[in-house]
């Protein structure tokens, strides 16, 4: 069976500022699956977000190869791969638009991956509809504030907003790079509990960080 992501010996190194190489992924090889859900754990400064990164497109990998259903996309851009990998960050800000609304910051997400002249529209009553019925079923009440800015929400809700619009449209990956680390410990299990019925109800294939 094909993996829909593979890491094939990635490597990536950086200067440490003192002219000195620091290896930060070394050979790394790596398969998901359908419907995989794999867990990486590690301390500060072990690679976990680089590899993210590396997955993402955000870091161009020095050596190896990333796979997608079998191609390669070593060279394809953050905006190709965003088309089928989603990504929840560790801070609640990098998830959202501050200045756009919810059902605006929805609309994004729903549209990612869509021609440039489809943005141009505004948000139609059946994609309302649709980012209401995402939002009921976190059962945080943000179906009832979609035109309150992003800036207006806690931390909690932010982190669950990003969860909603990462998996608005089915990815093929998720990736949950430390979701729950900048949230106090209650908050934290509200998230990782959303998370875990999301991914459930969805069957969807994730990749998490997490340094605990």
């Amino acid at each position: 069976m094909t993996a829909i992501v593979e890491l094939k010996n990635a490597s990536k190194r950086v200067n440490n500022g003192f002219d000195e190489e620091k290896v930060i992924l070394n050979d790394v090889s790596l398969e998901i699956h359908e419907h995989d859900f794999i867990t990486i754990l590690g301390g500060n400064g072990a690679g976990k977000s680089t590899l993210m990164n590396s997955i993402a497109g955000v870091v161009e990998i020095d050596d190896g190869d990333i796979l997608l259903d079998g191609q390669s996309i070593r060279k394809s851009s953050v905006a190709d791969r965003s088309k089928s990998i989603s990504r929840v960050f560790q801070d609640p800000r990098m998830g959202t638009a501050t200045n756009l609304t919810i059902e605006e910051n929805m609309a994004i997400a729903y549209r990612r991956g869509k021609k440039r002249s489809f943005f141009k529209r505004s948000i139609t009553e059946e994609e309302r509809q649709i980012f209401k019925g995402a939002l009921e079923h976190l059962g945080l009440g943000l179906e009832n504030r979609m035109k309150t800015d992003a800036n207006f929400l806690s931390g909690g809700q932010r982190q669950a907003l990003t969860l909603s619009m990462a998996t608005l449209v089915r990815p093929k990956v998720l990736l949950l790079d430390e979701h729950t680390a900048a949230l106090d410990p209650k908050t934290s299990d509200m998230v990782m509990n959303l998370t875990k019925k999301v991914v459930e109800e969805q069957k969807l294939t994730t990749l998490m960080v997490t340094h605990n």
